[in-house]
């Protein structure tokens, strides 16, 4: 018998003055037997970045053939397709030739490696922009996770900080490809 999804219940605050978005979430996270608590919290964690009224979490690790985070409008466009980790650069083509942006949060000890190997192949897809995230930074925000969570994240100047009420993290980021590169 194949094991079920682990479903986490988070709470989360968001304060993001750089876009003057402030909302609360209660938001069930399902997280994939075969997925880490750092992914899970890398996912989080775009959610509070791009968080917004139609923003949702895709299918993932469920299914090769969808986002982690999917915001879609009213008339079912898919406006804006997140993905977290190293994937093959043929599924962030597809995305993009799916969706009005994409964006990928890298992460992981292997992320430099790849990137060297896929970067000219990333920089010739449009509308893809590809944020780093420093393997330190995503093992502490894997601290975080619990079955029952509540996370409060403000996001000014482009960085953010990330607090559950024990442990405050800031969080940065580096733009590999910037989302205006194209």
């Amino acid at each position: 018998m194949a094991l079920g999804a682990t479903i986490h219940r988070l709470t989360l605050s968001i304060s993001d003055i750089d876009r003057s978005y402030y909302a609360d979430h209660t938001l069930r996270v399902a997280r994939h037997p075969s997925e880490t608590e750092e992914r899970m919290m890398v996912r989080v964690l775009a959610f509070a970045l791009h968080a917004g009224p139609t923003l949702s979490f895709g299918a993932g690790l469920s299914s090769e053939d969808d986002a982690d985070l999917i915001d879609r409008s009213d008339d079912g466009r898919l406006r804006h397709w997140i993905s977290v980790g190293l994937p093959d650069p043929k599924w962030m083509r597809k995305a993009a030739s799916r969706a009005e942006r994409v964006t990928l949060f890298a992460y992981g000890s292997g992320q430099t490696v790849w990137w060297r190997r896929h970067a000219d192949d990333l920089a010739r897809t449009e509308r893809l922009a590809v944020a780093a995230l420093a393997p330190e930074t995503t093992r502490e925000l894997a601290t975080l996770a619990d079955r029952t969570m509540s996370i409060n994240v403000t996001i000014q100047e482009g960085g953010a900080w990330v607090d559950d009420g024990r442990t405050s993290l800031s969080v940065g980021w580096d733009w590999l490809q910037s989302p205006d590169a194209h």
